[in-house]
């Protein structure tokens, strides 16, 4: 099947031989990860989604602002964004146009029998409506962060893609020139139009198939430019390499932090909301934008608690922090004005695995 992606083959693990994250046949994290999930738990997971899921998403599909192309590419600030819900991020950084983890497609569970649908709709049409991309990153090879569809839709107005390690087969299987394509170890950097760019730890792992668990890496990213230090944290559990990574990169003028699709039975590979504040603390954030929700359900939370608790932890240790609405345009000094998402909510029914 052509979502899977690229099989391995041996020059592929002649490279990933080479990194000193590799070890015993697949990547490996700085700390031991586990997760306390199995196949035992899927059935009462599969029946919350289901039948007790009153809340796991919102009453009606979120909507997202038309997106303003040519206010977008005015030059008037060094540093813009949208969010798009999940983890899709669009930056105008440095005079340059930058889209990280493109998921824009209406299911996030494309090889499962029962589908994971996207809160909002048309999202795919959008990417016809954006500029020339000039970068695309990608964090992992996960399927609500690297889409077929949309990569489909993006490989003919993309001038370059930079990859956490592994992930550049299933792009040149897909159709993308090879050529194009970087792909980075932890602490891998590189000089793209004024921008350093450079991939971090994370702790999480990745795959797309039974038998590609942690065949490919994952990892955030860091852009510093002349005037600004962004940072995108990659999906992951809390760790010490939040403040490594700050010791060597920050501090950041703003960073895009996982929140959501956490549960007590993974979380060492998802943070809590109240660990995604102090991970900003801890990697020197000046400013943190939680994203990781408000596209899918994947854990059975309701879909908006992400961001009530990430709220109430930001102002209980005065973290300065920025939610703005779905494709709305913002920049650094943007701060929250309402708590958009409260009218779409819809009151949960008490769940027993959820926690």
């Amino acid at each position: 099947m052509k979502q899977f992606g690229a099989k391995i083959d041996k020059e592929h693990l002649a490279i990933f031989e080479q990194s000193p994250n590799w070890k015993d046949g697949k990547f490996q994290n700085l700390e031991e990860t586990t997760m306390n999930f199995t196949v035992w738990d899927v059935p009462e997971m599969i029946y919350t989604q289901l039948f007790n899921n009153d809340g796991i998403a919102p009453k009606q599909a979120l909507p997202i602002q038309a997106f303003d192309k040519e206010e977008f590419l005015k030059n008037d600030v060094d540093f813009k964004c949208i969010w798009f819900g999940h983890s899709v991020v669009l930056m105008r950084l440095n005079g340059k146009t930058i889209l990280i983890d493109p998921m824009l497609g209406q299911d996030a569970a494309p090889i499962s029998p029962t589908k994971n649908k996207r809160f909002s709709k048309n999202t795919l049409d959008l990417i016809d409506a954006f500029p020339p991309i000039d970068l695309v990153i990608i964090s992992h090879d996960h399927y609500d962060h690297l889409d077929l569809n949309s990569i489909d839709k993006l490989k003919e107005k993309t001038a370059a893609f930079n990859v956490a390690l592994g992930v550049k087969r299933h792009l040149v299987k897909w159709g993308i020139d090879e050529k194009k394509i970087t792909e980075f170890d932890w602490w891998n950097e590189k000089l793209f139009d004024g921008i350093q760019i450079t991939f971090t730890p994370s702790r999480h792992f990745a795959g797309r198939g039974l038998t590609d668990r942690a065949k490919s890496f994952w990892g955030g990213w860091a852009f510093k430019t002349a005037n600004h230090k962004i940072w995108f944290s990659g999906d992951g559990g809390y760790g010490k390499h939040f403040k490594t990574i700050g010791e060597k990169l920050g501090p950041f003028d703003l960073a895009f932090m996982e929140c959501g699709q956490y549960n007590e039975k993974w979380d060492l590979i998802h943070m809590f909301p109240e660990q995604t504040v102090q991970a900003a603390i801890d990697a020197g954030a000046k400013k943190a934008f939680p994203i990781h929700w408000s596209g899918f359900s994947l854990a059975p939370h309701d879909w908006y608690e992400p961001a009530d608790r990430f709220v109430a932890a930001a102002e209980e240790a005065h973290f300065d922090f920025t939610l703005p609405q779905l494709g709305e345009i913002i920049t650094l000094t943007h701060s929250i004005e309402k708590k958009w998402w409260e009218q779409y909510r819809i009151e949960k029914k008490e769940r027993k695995f959820c926690r």
